[in-house]
């Protein structure tokens, strides 16, 4: 499964990217919004673009087919690994459409089939992945599965053994799956371990 970081943020995309933790990056206009302050924020996107070599979501803002069309052939003249993010209305299934036929890669957001939003609403959201995995497969039906809103690592692990293509995690989640108790305690011990054995040979001189 790959790892894509939801977020606009360039240092923790810096970071990331350098520690070789993500596959691409997935952005919105509200991330936008924070991150790029005075800044236009397609200068934020292709700075975004220059630190990741996977792709980049970028998302359109218009609400009718020919807007999301035009802006999404501008987005993606931003750099070679834009993606283009369309939203999940009628306009946006036909923007796809004609955005793909020119050979522009897209992405679909705000399904509302994101895991986290139905948890909070007392739903199961892993179910929405398991019936998407199933009839893509049923169908042979050529499209990535990304599993959005997580919240958690266990939701990482969850959507990684039911069969998601890509995992969108924000910073922190991200950050906390490199994290382990049991792993800082057991450094922790060869550590001392350690010292003790290195003042022993001091001593023993």
């Amino acid at each position: 499964m790959k790892f894509f970081l939801d977020t606009a943020s360039l240092k923790d995309i810096s970071w990331a990217a350098q520690a070789g933790l993500i596959d691409g990056i997935t952005t919105n206009p509200s991330l936008l919004s924070k991150q790029a302050g005075d800044l236009d924020p397609r200068d934020v996107l292709k700075e975004i673009c220059s630190l990741v070599d996977g792709p980049v979501s970028a998302e359109v803002v218009a609400v009718d087919t020919d807007g999301m069309v035009t802006e999404g052939k501008e987005l993606a003249k931003i750099a070679e690994n834009i993606v283009v993010k369309i939203p999940m209305i009628e306009a946006g299934m036909v923007a796809v459409r004609r955005l793909a036929a020119d050979g522009i890669r897209t992405n679909v957001t705000l399904c509302f089939s994101f895991i986290g939003r139905l948890d909070d609403v007392g739903q199961e959201g892993m179910d929405v992945i398991r019936e998407a995995r199933t009839i893509f497969d049923n169908y042979n039906i050529e499209t990535e599965i990304l599993a959005a809103s997580i919240r958690h690592p266990r939701h990482v692990v969850e959507a990684a053994m039911i069969g998601a293509d890509v995992a969108t995690l924000p910073p922190d989640v991200l950050k906390k799956l490199l994290m382990d108790p049991l792993t800082d305690r057991g450094l922790d011990q060869f550590l001392a371990d350690w010292n003790k054995l290195v003042a022993r040979a001091k001593a023993a001189v």
